[in-house]
């Protein structure tokens, strides 16, 4: 899976939350300021880097992704785990705690979900 720049997470971050649109669909769930040209180039991106297809209406298209957000986060952490914290989620937790990014609270709920898992 390949790494996706700000802009094409911002894009489908909207399909995920949309399902499926066309072009002027996303135009409208993004910040002001975005180009109908410059989000359809976005969109033909994510598709040449297998995010998302379409269905074709007349020379219009309803697009849709094809990887699941739960997917390409998992990919994301992976890759985070590996550059920054050694390969290790312990390493990587540790960090956002000393950090105060995450309670003690949260912390349990962790724990908690974990011991449920097994």
């Amino acid at each position: 899976m390949e790494q996706l720049t700000k802009k094409e997470e911002e894009v489908i971050q909207v399909l995920w939350n949309i399902e499926k649109g066309f072009i002027k669909d996303i135009l409208t769930e993004l910040p002001t300021g975005n180009h109908y040209n410059t989000v359809s180039t976005i969109v033909r991106n994510l598709e040449d880097k297998g995010y998302v297809s379409y269905n074709a209406f007349g020379k219009t298209h309803q697009y849709f992704p094809i990887i699941s957000k739960e997917a390409y986060s998992k990919q994301f952490m992976n890759i985070a785990s590996e550059r920054f914290f050694n390969n290790s989620y312990k390493n990587m937790v540790s960090f956002f705690a000393k950090n105060e990014n995450i309670s003690a609270k949260e912390l349990r709920e962790i724990l908690e979900i974990i011991e449920n898992k097994e």
